[in-house]
């Protein structure tokens, strides 16, 4: 059963309890009735990942329109670009090739008539919907289902708390949804893009997904999606507009939008003061626009513990049977630093004969 979400003033941080909750969820359900779970894994088979997109053409002399020869002409008006020094192994994303942010402005803008914006605006995407109903994502418009109502329940709760934290005052972090796990493997990425098409599927709501697992890309392979520059980028390069790297697809409100390219400094650039600029932009004229971070686990990467400084809210995915008592606590205790609401989702239970997927969903305290 889905035991309701327990309001608290924001930003006050949890109670404190000595009881943890494995301890809580083991009172709750009996672990006699647990058998293996069935559930799909966090990350989708390698032969799902989606086909590297075209690469960006070199400017044609021909793309230019002919030139009047009655009208004078600057003999400087189409004179080509001085050379520059060539760059070492420009990072890619894909099939296509991106400069490093804060250069790729000089280094590839010839290749580029000069009206173009610094990013291209991305068109609609279409998903495989009939292949992520197999695969057990509870896709909109799809057969309802128990594992349907479980996220639809999950997801009336977090927006409850996004309407009770706007009308608090908590600004642009009261629109952003943390989801992560303590340990790999644990069905985090599994749990953010069912959350994330639950929320697309609301009359009222719009979501944006983002993939800062960037090791391994797995939200945008799962949903076969392009990789390419993101959030990383925009708040390392000023000049890019976050909202141009966002990709809109064919799943109503869902968009989604890249983490970049993997660097050494990533948890830097989102603890940064620009990474809460970047966000609010992200959401400006969109003030029932949620967006949904999905994050390396807490205990394996640094950045899940900065990102839940820009959310509100934050949802810590643990595997029945497999996650440590010990290791949700730690977890939890890095997330609430930064995020004075953390809640848990106990992922992988099957129940019999019911079968449910999941069951609990608790706020965290202690």
């Amino acid at each position: 059963m889905n035991e309701p979400l327990k309001n608290q003033d924001f930003p006050q941080k949890p109670e404190e309890s000595h009881s943890s909750l494995i301890q809580r969820a083991m009172q709750a359900f009996d672990r006699g009735q647990f058998v293996p779970p069935s559930g799909p894994a966090d990350l989708l088979p390698p032969s799902l990942t989606p086909q590297a997109p075209q690469g960006i053409a070199a400017a044609q002399p021909q793309a230019y329109a002919p030139v009047n020869p009655k009208a004078p002409v600057n003999p400087q008006a189409y004179a080509p670009a001085p050379i520059v020094a060539p760059v070492a192994s420009p990072p890619q994303y894909g099939g296509q090739t991106y400069g490093e942010p804060g250069a790729h402005a000089t280094q590839f803008a010839p290749q580029q008539p000069a009206h173009a914006p610094a990013a291209p605006a991305q068109a609609f995407h279409r998903i495989n919907h009939q292949r992520l109903a197999l695969e057990g994502f509870a896709v909109p418009g799809g057969a309802a289902n128990a594992q349907v109502e479980e996220f639809r329940i999950v997801k009336r709760q977090l927006l409850e708390q996004v309407e009770d934290l706007r009308r608090q005052g908590a600004g642009v972090e009261a629109q952003a949804i943390l989801v992560t796990s303590a340990l790999p493997e644990e069905g985090k990425t599994f749990v953010a893009i069912n959350l994330a098409m639950s929320i697309a599927a609301e009359k009222d709501s719009e979501v944006v997904l983002v993939d800062l697992d960037m090791a391994r890309s797995s939200v945008l392979s799962t949903l076969g999606l392009p990789s390419g520059p993101g959030l990383v980028d925009a708040i390392a390069d000023p000049r890019i507009d976050v909202r141009d790297l966002v990709i809109k697809t064919d799943l109503g409100g869902l968009s989604v939008l890249p983490g970049g390219r993997p660097t050494a400094s990533d948890s830097e650039y989102l603890a940064s003061a620009r990474a809460k600029a970047v966000l609010a932009r992200l959401v400006e004229g969109h003030p029932n626009r949620v967006v949904v971070f999905d994050t390396p686990p807490v205990l394996a990467a640094a950045l899940a513990v900065e990102v839940a400084k820009l959310s509100a809210q934050t949802v810590l995915v643990v595997k029945a049977e497999k996650t440590s008592g010990s290791a949700v606590q730690d977890a939890a205790g890095l997330l609430s630093a930064g995020c004075p609401n953390v809640q848990a989702l106990l992922n992988g239970v099957q129940f019999s004969p019911s079968g449910r997927r999941f069951g609990t969903y608790h706020n965290y305290r202690g």
